[in-house]
């Protein structure tokens, strides 16, 4: 399982964001993206998983296993991706909010994935829990099984560890970049902080091309 992304330009036509970029992350790798803001990193994102604005454009092409996915649609794709916000469903449980990330089915096993889900991410007690009791640490874990109970291929960090202090931030690196690796998917991170890169060797700082 690999990620290739071939950016030849993304932007608008009042502005070019990134131009000539090229990355190949290999399955169970993360991969960092670190630049000022309005360098484009969270586009390029969008542009991958298929939710870019339309606003803007690009040309290039995305590969995932060999496939192209830059022309399919969002749903397609099956590329997940985790934000600085959980964007947790506050009028659901968190069961509820599982099992809205899967697509309809045997009900028994729908169950049986969202119960395995939270016991990857050490979140086994919390099945009937409010959002709102949780933890911000809780609520990011609880993000997490979300991203990966759609079974991605590849998956997105959208400076998902921001927001949570030092000691917890470096806990939920460790889950997510062990998930990683143990599910084997390609990983792109955009982050501002040092501390959150896997591997100095997989590094790319990019600057605004505007």
């Amino acid at each position: 399982m690999s990620l290739q992304i071939n950016v030849q330009f993304l932007g608008s036509p009042g502005g070019v964001l990134l131009h000539k970029l090229k990355l190949d992350i290999s399955a169970g790798q993360v991969h960092t993206l670190m630049g000022e803001s309005g360098s484009g990193k969270s586009s390029l994102l969008a542009a991958v998983c298929g939710t870019l604005d339309a606003a803007l454009r690009f040309e290039g092409t995305v590969h995932l296993d060999g496939r192209r996915i830059d022309s399919v649609p969002t749903q397609a794709r099956r590329v997940g991706i985790l934000f600085q916000d959980d964007l947790l469903f506050p009028h659901m449980t968190v069961r509820e909010n599982l099992l809205f990330a899967l697509p309809r089915g045997d009900a028994a096993g729908r169950e049986a994935q969202v119960r395995q889900a939270l016991r990857d991410v050490e979140m086994a007690d919390s099945l009937q829990a409010d959002p709102a009791t949780l933890s911000g640490g809780q609520r990011a874990r609880v993000a997490l099984a979300r991203a990966l109970l759609a079974q991605p291929q590849a998956l997105l960090l959208d400076e998902p560890f921001s927001r949570l202090d030092a000691a917890l931030r470096a806990r939920m690196r460790a889950l997510v970049f062990g998930m990683v690796q143990v599910r084997g998917i390609p990983a792109l991170l955009v982050t501002h902080d040092a501390e959150d890169i896997a591997d100095p060797a997989c590094v790319t700082r990019i600057e605004s091309a505007g």
